[in-house]
C-alpha cells in the first residue's frame, strides 16, 4: 500500500461536509451511497432574474467554489457546456443552463480571487471560459491525485477512497443538450459537486504531508494561466483508421469527406461520427469510388443514407479525384519537433541513446516519488531536450533548455540533474 492510500484509508480523511451520516464510513469498510444532495435539488437557472440571484449569493459566500460542467460530447457539435454546477458554503449548490443563460462572465468577475475547485480542470475549462467563466486560481482534484500517487483517480474513485462515499455514475455520458433535463440527470449533476471540497481539503492534507504541496500548486497556478489552446492543424490527419491511409489521394479523399462532414455537422449541431463515421470514410478513401452506386457499396454508406447525402459524399471523393498533384496532401504532418522515437536508431543513434538513459532515469525517479512519469516531466519534453540537447551540457543550460520548454520550477529541480547526467553519460559513451 503507497503512502498515499495508508492516508486515504485514515478515517480522519474521510469527512462528510455536513451532509451525510456523521459516523463516516460504516464499521464493514464499504462506502455510503451519497444518494442525494444536501440540500435537495436545486431549480435550474434559465434566465437573467434568477441568474442574478444566484451571482449575489456566490458573491456572498466564503471559501472555494467547487465548479463542474456537463457537455453533450458525442451528440453535438463541439464542446459547448449544458449545464454548469457549482457549490460554495453560504451560497449551497447552483445549476445553470448556459442555454437560457449563455454569458455567465458576470458570475465569473464574482468570482474573482476565489480558489475554483475542479476536477480535470483542463476538460471542463475551455467550455466554462466560452461562457465568460476564467478562474484566477484553482484547484484539480484529479491532477492532486496523480501527485499524490493515487492510483485510480476518477472523481468517484477519489472520493470513494478518500472520503468513502459512493456517487452514481450512470449519467456521465448522457445527452445533456436534452431539454428539460430528466430529474436523476440533475441529481447525479448537483452530487458531483456535493463533495468536492470535502476531497480538495483532505488531498492537500495528503500532498502536504508527502511535501507535494507546492508542486501541486505550481501545475494548478500554470493551468489556471494557460491561454486557450490554438486550433488543431490538418485535424482531419485524425481520423480514426487514418494509418491505414498511404497515398496522397487518399488523404485527399480524407481531407475532403472530413471538410465536408464537418460543415454538415456544424449545420446540424449534431456530432460529425453521427453524420459520417470515421470507418466510412476511410473505406471511401482506400476505395476511390468512381460514382455513387460504388460509393453506396462500401461499409458506412448505403441507400439508408439518403441519395442526396450519398452524392455530397461522392462530390468530396471527386474533387480529391480531380485535384493536381501539387494540390496533394504531404504524408504527414510538417514537423514540430522531434521525430518518432522509433525511428531515431536510424536517424541519429547517439540521440537514441541519450533518450534512453534519460527514459530511464525519469522512470526510476517517478517511481521513487510515487508519481506517473508524465507528471514528473512530460515525455514531449524529454523528447525534445534529448534530440537537441544543449551545446554545452551542465546543469545550468539543461535547466534553462527545461524551463523554455514549459516545465514548472519543481519539475526543473528535480529532473536537471538526471537528465544532465543522461546527456553527458551518453555524449561520453
Amino acid at each position: 500500500m503507497t503512502d498515499a492510500q495508508e492516508t486515504a484509508a485514515q478515517t480522519q480523511l474521510r469527512t462528510t461536509g455536513g451532509a451525510p451520516p456523521a459516523d463516516g464510513v460504516p464499521a464493514d469498510g464499504l462506502p455510503i451511497p451519497l444518494l442525494e444532495p444536501r440540500e435537495g435539488i436545486p431549480p435550474v437557472v434559465a434566465d437573467d432574474r434568477a441568474l442574478a440571484e444566484v451571482v449575489a449569493a456566490f458573491a456572498g459566500g466564503t471559501g472555494p467554489v467547487a465548479v463542474d460542467a456537463e457537455r453533450a460530447s458525442g451528440y453535438r457539435y463541439g464542446q459547448r457546456a449544458y449545464l454548469v454546477q457549482l457549490r460554495r458554503e453560504g451560497a449551497g449548490t447552483a445549476l445553470i443552463d448556459p442555454v437560457g443563460c449563455p454569458d455567465l462572465s458576470g458570475l465569473g468577475e464574482a468570482l474573482t480571487g476565489t480558489e475554483w475547485i475542479l476536477h480535470a480542470a483542463t476538460q471542463d475549462l475551455p467550455c466554462l471560459r466560452d461562457i465568460g467563466m476564467r478562474p484566477t486560481s484553482l484547484f484539480d482534484t484529479e491532477l492532486a491525485g496523480r501527485l499524490a500517487g493515487f492510483p485510480r483517480v476518477g472523481l468517484g474513485a477519489m472520493v470513494e477512497s478518500v472520503l468513502g462515499y459512493a456517487l452514481e455514475k450512470g449519467h456521465s455520458a448522457v445527452d445533456w443538450s436534452t431539454r428539460p433535463l430528466p430529474e436523476p440527470w440533475l441529481r447525479y449533476a448537483a452530487l458531483d459537486v456535493e463533495l468536492l471540497v470535502d476531497l480538495r481539503d483532505a488531498l492537500e492534507k495528503e500532498l502536504d504531508r508527502q511535501g507535494k504541496l507546492d508542486w501541486a500548486r505550481q501545475e494548478f497556478d500554470a493551468i489556471a494561466a494557460a491561454p486557450p489552446a490554438p486550433p488543431r492543424r490538418d485535424p482531419w490527419r485524425r481520423t480514426s483508421g487514418m494509418h491505414k491511409v498511404r497515398r496522397r489521394r487518399q488523404m485527399a479523399v480524407v481531407r475532403e469527406l472530413w471538410t465536408a462532414r464537418d460543415r454538415v455537422a456544424q449545420r446540424r449541431d449534431v456530432s460529425p461520427g453521427k453524420v459520417l463515421g470515421d470507418a466510412a470514410i476511410v473505406e471511401a478513401a482506400l476505395a476511390l469510388p468512381q460514382n455513387v452506386q460504388a460509393l453506396t457499396a462500401l461499409p458506412g454508406f448505403g441507400n439508408r443514407m439518403g441519395r442526396r447525402m450519398l452524392e455530397q459524399w461522392q462530390a468530396a471523393v471527386d474533387r480529391a479525384r480531380a485535384l493536381p498533384d501539387g494540390e496533394l496532401p504531404q504524408p504527414g504532418q510538417s514537423p514540430s519537433g522531434p521525430p518518432p522515437p522509433r525511428s531515431w536508431a536510424d536517424k541519429d543513434p547517439a540521440a537514441a541513446a541519450r533518450l534512453s538513459a534519460a527514459r530511464s532515469a525519469v522512470s526510476a525517479l517517478a517511481e521513487e516519488l510515487n508519481l506517473p512519469q508524465e507528471n514528473l516531466i512530460t515525455p514531449d519534453t524529454v523528447r525534445r531536450v534529448c534530440w537537441e540537447p544543449p551545446a554545452v551540457v551542465a546543469p545550468e543550460t539543461v535547466a534553462a533548455a527545461l524551463t523554455e520548454l514549459g516545465a514548472r520550477p519543481w519539475q526543473v529541480g528535480l529532473t536537471t540533474p538526471l537528465l544532465t547526467g543522461a546527456l553527458a553519460a551518453s555524449a561520453e559513451g
